[in-house]
């Protein structure tokens, strides 16, 4: 059974990019709603130890001036001791922290988890080498595959 739930998080994850590399954006199909979906995500952030700064409902907003926007909603999340090494390397990152996740739903009624990566964040600001990319990259990559995964 343990088999079966790891193939199916790599298919997801294989089934990923919705938008090309070059810019970034490391998108992932979810199975849950985005309500749900984004529930999960900050339920992974905070069993991590990360601090949530911020929860952004883009379609509330959208409503607030009467204009309907599907489900669209930004978490704000991080911690200092992945954040400010990230800032030594290059102070400018700051612009770019903390980090950010974002769910929403296509016009298919698809739902998508979407994050920067941190190696173009990286690129964008001069960075040719800093030690925490790696591990950010990787946390991310944790949090976002054990917020769509499914375990039937």
């Amino acid at each position: 059974m343990q088999a079966g739930r790891i193939v199916i998080a790599l298919i997801l994850m294989a089934c990923a990019s919705l938008a090309g590399a070059a810019d970034g954006l490391v998108a992932i199909k979810s199975p849950y709603s985005a309500e749900l979906t984004m529930q999960r995500l900050e339920q992974q952030v905070t069993q991590r130890g990360l601090n949530v700064f911020a929860r952004i409902d883009h379609a509330a907003g959208a409503a607030e001036v009467g204009t309907a926007l599907r489900p669209t909603m930004l978490l704000v999340f991080g911690h200092p001791k992945g954040g400010t090494p990230f800032m030594i390397c290059e102070q400018t990152v700051g612009i770019d922290l903390p980090l950010k996740a974002l769910v929403w739903e296509d016009a298919s009624a698809q739902v998508w988890l979407g994050y920067n990566d941190p190696a173009f964040i990286a690129q964008r600001h001069g960075i040719t080498a800093c030690p925490v990319i790696t591990k950010l990259q990787q946390t991310l990559k944790e949090i976002a595959r054990a917020t769509v995964a499914r375990y039937d």
